[in-house]
């Protein structure tokens, strides 16, 4: 369980944030010590005690997070308090509890006030943060939770809690040459013009191009170049034979050009499609998060009544134990009464177990559904940011490939220019 703490004032904003309704669960599970028993009320109470001392971060407050899949029952998350407040010297002091659930995670926030009324003084914190490390560290060991590094090296421990996996994603993209010499030879045989041999080249990925050297030539859409004679296994006559147009044929780099101009387009869009569905797929994981929240609240609020209903009908019951009138004396004088006050008490310690334990039972039972739903909105986050982050990256090579195209056939003009002869230019006429 690990155990983060400090030092602190803003009762209101505290209390703001320990009630949030962000979380899908809020319980005020014990306030301790206050005038009130209202959190809001019982921080500004602490608050408005400081004010008669110099202290201004009068409150310590306390998170208890436990291993992300353990169920961890309200008892040991009250003896970890315990041994907080025993390790940090606050026995006594004034204090609020607060559980939280999102996300199909359970954690708890405990907060002191630090001001001693008898003395009007602040409870000294000294090596708070390495008494909770150590206390931690006994926990993990205590209940058998795998420990972090974290907890095991000091020096290597996380602020965040958690370690990020690294991704690594070798992206070979790679074809049979077999394959290859397939697809020129059915579409050169298929392809009895040179319009219907580009259409067909197209159809498969190759754009029909001129080549410098190599006569007609296809480029696919990483840019690679294939000679049509070669890879078609067709002789260079045949070739030039059926392919006669080669001026309105594009170079291989206008060519290169023009496929990464079409490849970020059509990218594009396949990243817009790509966050439709993905955002259409998580609004409805969202609607059955918000209807489960719903629905574990309605089922907690039910066992309350319940468990409220039954507890009123026991201290009715308890209160029959006793006798009334001269046999009610006749207990007292001999001790009788004492024994049933301690039966029932006794007895109602028990059912106060009892009913924790159903609580703990339905909590547990619920973080077990939330958490099957929280996989698989993590499964789907994880799943989008692999694809988007995909396409973006063949996206901006191909951007970048398209760049350095245009930049390049840029260059060879400036070069044609500069090499063509200029007209002779006439100097001015001095006759005139």
């Amino acid at each position: 369980m690990i155990l983060v703490g400090n030092q602190r004032g803003g009762a209101k904003d505290l209390a703001l944030h320990l009630l949030k309704e962000e979380n899908e669960h809020v319980e005020v599970h014990e306030v301790r010590g206050f005038a009130s028993n209202n959190l809001m009320a019982a921080l500004n109470e602490a608050y408005a005690i400081s004010r008669a001392t110099r202290c201004k971060q009068f409150l310590f407050s306390l998170s208890l997070n436990p291993p992300k899949h353990e169920n961890v029952s309200t008892k040991t998350f009250e003896k970890a308090i315990e041994r907080a407040e025993e390790k940090l010297g606050l026995n006594d002091q004034p204090r609020a509890i607060v559980f939280h659930e999102k996300n199909g995670r359970r954690h708890c926030h405990a907060v002191w006030s630090r001001i001693k009324l008898d003395e009007m003084k602040a409870v000294q914190l000294s090596f708070s943060k390495r008494r909770l490390i150590e206390l931690s560290r006994e926990l993990f060991l205590e209940h058998g939770w795998t420990m972090l590094e974290g907890l095991k090296h000091s020096h290597a421990r996380d602020p965040l809690n958690f370690t990020l996996a690294e991704w690594q994603q070798a992206k070979r993209i790679g074809k049979d040459p077999k394959q290859i010499k397939a697809v020129f030879q059915e579409c050169w045989s298929l392809g009895k013009t040179q319009n219907a041999f580009a259409h067909g080249l197209k159809e498969h990925g190759y754009m029909l191009a001129r080549g410098d050297r190599r006569g007609f030539v296809a480029v696919d859409h990483r840019g690679e170049v294939f000679a049509v004679s070669k890879w078609g296994g067709i002789k260079t006559k045949e070739v030039r034979t059926r392919l006669t147009d080669e001026r309105n044929l594009p170079s291989v780099e206008e060519a290169r050009t023009q496929i990464a101009k079409d490849m970020t387009a059509r990218l594009e869009t396949l990243s817009q499609e790509q966050m439709t569905v993905f955002a259409t797929r998580r609004t409805e994981l969202e609607e059955k998060r918000q209807t489960l929240v719903r629905e574990n609240q309605t089922e907690r609020q039910k066992l309350t009544e319940t468990q409220h209903s039954y507890w009123q009908d026991k201290q009715q019951e308890w209160r029959s134990n006793f006798n009334q009138g001269m046999r009610g004396l006749f207990d007292r004088l001999t001790g009788r009464r004492k024994q049933i006050e301690e039966r029932n008490e006794l007895d109602a310690w028990q059912l106060k177990m009892r009913q924790q334990q159903e609580r703990d039972a339905l909590i547990f039972q619920q973080l077990d559904t939330r958490r099957t739903l929280q996989s698989r909105i993590e499964r789907l986050e994880a799943l989008k940011s692999y694809r988007l982050d995909t396409l973006e990256r063949d996206r901006s090579q191909y951007q970048a490939m398209r760049d350095q195209r245009i930049e390049q056939l840029e260059i060879q003009r400036q070069e044609q220019n500069r090499d063509r002869p200029q007209p002779h230019q006439r100097g001015p006429d001095w006759t005139r």
